[in-house]
């Protein structure tokens, strides 16, 4: 009887907290935990992200014309890479960041791939659905209007009435001659 009491009171106190974080306004309110098994998924996403944008470039340029710059201008004893034989050690590192880049674009590329994927099978059945529908409505047109033939109009409501009401007359006459 107790465990039901205290996770009915769990219960309570988490709902009162998810109420809480949800009723402020986004930017106050703190993130809702989301645990994914793709974070490196996400990972390789934000990697890519952060490589295919301009200041990454910019920073890479200042990095190395610095980096070219200190290790031809500077004294001989502080070099740590020799311009003479072509910058070894920056050109392993930029080897080293290509290798790591490309799978890691690859892997966002194909995240990306399945989330198209996924979207263009919805964007299908919703465009299947929007037909149905369509379908569904101009057969119930084409019911009201064959429905609407068959009800009378104004005109020969009209129309009938006043045979009704010649004939009435014609034998009101024949009665009063009679």
């Amino acid at each position: 009887m107790e465990k039901q009491t205290i996770s009915a009171t769990q219960r309570r106190r988490r709902d009162v907290h998810i109420d809480a974080q949800l009723n402020a306004p986004k930017g106050l309110r703190p993130a809702l935990t989301r645990r994914s098994n793709d974070r490196f998924g996400r990972f390789t996403e934000g990697v890519a992200r952060a490589m295919g944008t301009p200041w990454f470039l910019i920073i890479l340029t200042i990095l190395v014309v610095a980096w070219m710059t200190y290790n031809t201008l500077a004294p001989e004893a502080f070099r740590f890479d020799s311009a003479a034989i072509g910058f070894t050690a920056l050109t392993l590192l930029l080897s080293l960041q290509a290798s790591y880049a490309a799978p890691l674009i690859l892997l966002a590329q194909n995240r990306q791939d399945d989330r198209d994927r996924v979207s263009m099978e919805q964007d299908r059945q919703r465009a299947e659905r929007n037909l149905a529908d369509t379908e569904y409505l101009a057969r119930e047109v084409v019911a009201l209007r064959l429905a609407m033939k068959d009800v009378a109009t104004k005109d020969f409501i009209r129309s009938e009435l006043r045979s009704l009401l010649e004939e009435m007359d014609k034998s009101d006459k024949v009665n009063d001659n009679a």
